[in-house]
């Protein structure tokens, strides 16, 4: 079950992050749209109520949420932005990372992971470096102050997870939930990556 619930926070946070990317202008209970006509078949079926519902839940949680979770992790010096940046080099090998696969993973374009990479490296918790076989890549590099900040903010991030999230989901319910979030997730991520900009 401790797995099924890591599971479902990291879906938690991908979709959120996808929906927060590509859903902003969403008003939070949007009126059931008229369907238009399609060039490529017919128009879509209007929504049911429980469709509804869980888009328009799924709506106020991509406002609500990122707004949350900053804040509790406010408290730890980091942004969620740089936290994840931090642990995602945490868990790579050597601590590195590409600043491509860096911005991949992350779900940043080029521009802003290096701009959080620089900000973290203003204060020594990651630093950049010449790729070895590439000279015109770079690499990001979490250093043993950057480790000792990230698992020092895990704790306030695990907590956070667990009292605005993961407590209030029926432990029963944990594993299908993980598995439909992380594949709609994976649907958006795969069908909007971001732009370079």
């Amino acid at each position: 079950m401790a797995t099924s619930r890591k599971l479902l926070a990291s879906a938690i946070m991908q979709l959120i992050d996808c929906l927060v990317k590509y859903t902003a202008r969403m008003p939070a209970s949007p009126p059931s749209p008229k369907p238009s006509p399609s060039p490529s078949g017919p128009p879509p079926a209007p929504l049911s109520p429980d469709e509804q519902r869980l888009w328009q839940s799924l709506g106020r949680l991509a406002h609500a949420l990122p707004r949350v979770l900053e804040d509790d992790m406010s408290r730890t010096g980091l942004t969620m932005t740089e936290f994840a940046v931090l642990h995602l080099l945490g868990a790579a090998p050597d601590r590195r990372l590409r600043m491509s696969a860096l911005a991949d993973a992350a779900g940043l374009t080029p521009s802003r992971i290096t701009r959080v990479v620089d900000g973290l490296g203003k204060h020594g918790l990651v630093r950049k470096e010449r790729h070895g076989q590439d000279a015109r890549g770079s690499e990001a590099v979490l250093t043993d102050a950057g480790l000792r900040t990230m698992e020092a903010a895990q704790p306030a991030h695990l907590a956070s997870a667990r009292r605005r999230v993961l407590d209030r989901v029926p432990a029963e319910q944990v594993p299908a939930l993980a598995e439909t979030l992380a594949a709609l997730a994976d649907s958006l991520a795969q069908g909007h990556r971001p732009h370079t900009r």
